[in-house]
């Protein structure tokens, strides 16, 4: 993969694909984007989807206190959700957390048209793109 432009182009090549993003989930700064944002504005966008996959990344719950500890001793960091769906009426947003070299992280942001979206296909593709990212 050459970049993250290539990387949010190729995610807008999925059915039903409305939106990309690559956001840095600390500080909610979209480091790319492209097509349409649900609410016409990708940096609000972006600092929103932050909130929300922050929340997500570091509530215990979803990994459970085994997970979490297994991982702090095995000097893990970053999140240990690795997807994140939000189905909603008309469509999925899909968040895949990348690793990333600082501290810190991304996650892929996908939105889709949920008439048009196979989530399946969706879910596989996003991991890939993900996981190119981080070889990049």
């Amino acid at each position: 993969m050459s970049g993250i432009d290539e990387c949010l182009l190729e995610a807008m090549t999925l059915p039903g694909a409305r939106g990309a993003a690559l956001v840095e989930w600390i500080s909610g700064l979209a480091l790319g984007k492209v097509g349409e944002a649900p609410d016409g504005d990708h940096e609000a966008m972006a600092a929103q989807t932050a909130d929300f996959a922050r929340a997500a990344a570091e509530h215990p719950v979803f990994a459970g206190p085994q997970a979490v500890a297994e991982a702090g001793a095995a000097g893990e960091k970053g999140p240990l959700v690795e997807d994140v769906v939000v189905v909603t009426r008309t469509g999925y947003h899909l968040l895949r957390f990348v690793e990333a070299p600082y501290e810190g992280g991304v996650f892929l942001h996908l939105w889709l048209d949920k008439s048009h979206a196979n989530l399946a296909l969706a879910l596989i593709r996003i991991r890939d793109l993900a996981q190119r990212l981080v070889l990049a």
